[in-house]
């Protein structure tokens, strides 16, 4: 908030959610007249997504790639062009306001949708139907079936956002389905693991152990 108020960029990009404060509040501290044009990159449809659409240039779903980066960009300059930032940075704060007068739903909500951004395109993918969900470098991928679909976000926020009586974190590097569970392992050497339905064996931290026995109704 200091940079942008001191070297007045003509355009930002703001993640929805970061330490500290997220992008919205960023927006509302800054306020409308201040605010320059905003771009907002975020992994899920939520609230973001929904104001977004009508009050901010444009939105990137992480992952995104160059020809999605560009072309959002590109937007960005048209409405540069027309001098519309003010006005839909106002149209936002409105949206900020009436957010906090009424209930918050929004952050009481389990997710029930992940969108996946690839190649410009964007495939909604219905949380009821993934199996389990790995962490991979930056990415946490989601599979589904024989299917795997890569989003850029920690497993720490999809752990927070997932209904706890469905999915189970087992392992700092996993999450699983409750009901895709077939057996609990007890490996040589004291290590613990899952194996799934579909045949899947994914590894269980000893710290997780008992939670998951008792989650399963092993204990």
């Amino acid at each position: 908030m200091e940079l942008i108020r001191r070297e007045k960029p003509d355009l930002v990009f703001l993640d929805v959610q970061m330490p500290g404060k997220s992008g919205l509040d960023v927006v509302e501290e800054i306020g409308a007249a201040a605010m320059p044009a905003a771009l907002f990159v975020t992994a899920f449809d939520r609230f973001a997504l929904k104001a977004f659409e009508i009050a901010a240039v444009d939105y990137l779903l992480k992952p995104f790639d160059d020809e999605r980066f560009a072309q959002a960009l590109r937007r960005a300059r048209r409405v540069l062009e027309l001098e519309q930032v003010e006005a839909m940075t106002a149209r936002l704060l409105d949206l900020v306001r009436d957010r906090e007068a009424g209930p918050p739903p929004e952050k009481a909500a389990y997710l029930d949708r992940i969108p996946v951004e690839s190649r410009g395109q964007i495939r909604v993918v219905p949380v009821a139907r993934i199996d389990y969900i790995t962490a991979s470098g930056p990415y946490a991928e989601l599979h589904v079936g024989d299917r795997v679909f890569a989003v850029r976000e920690r497993m720490q926020t999809l752990e927070e956002q997932l209904d706890p009586a469905v999915f189970f974190r087992i392992h700092r590097s996993a999450i699983v389905r409750l009901d895709r569970i077939e057996v609990l392992l007890h490996r040589p050497g004291g290590d613990y693991g899952v194996r799934l339905k579909d045949g899947t064996e994914l590894d269980v931290s000893r710290g997780r152990r008992e939670e998951l026995e008792k989650k399963v109704g092993a204990v």
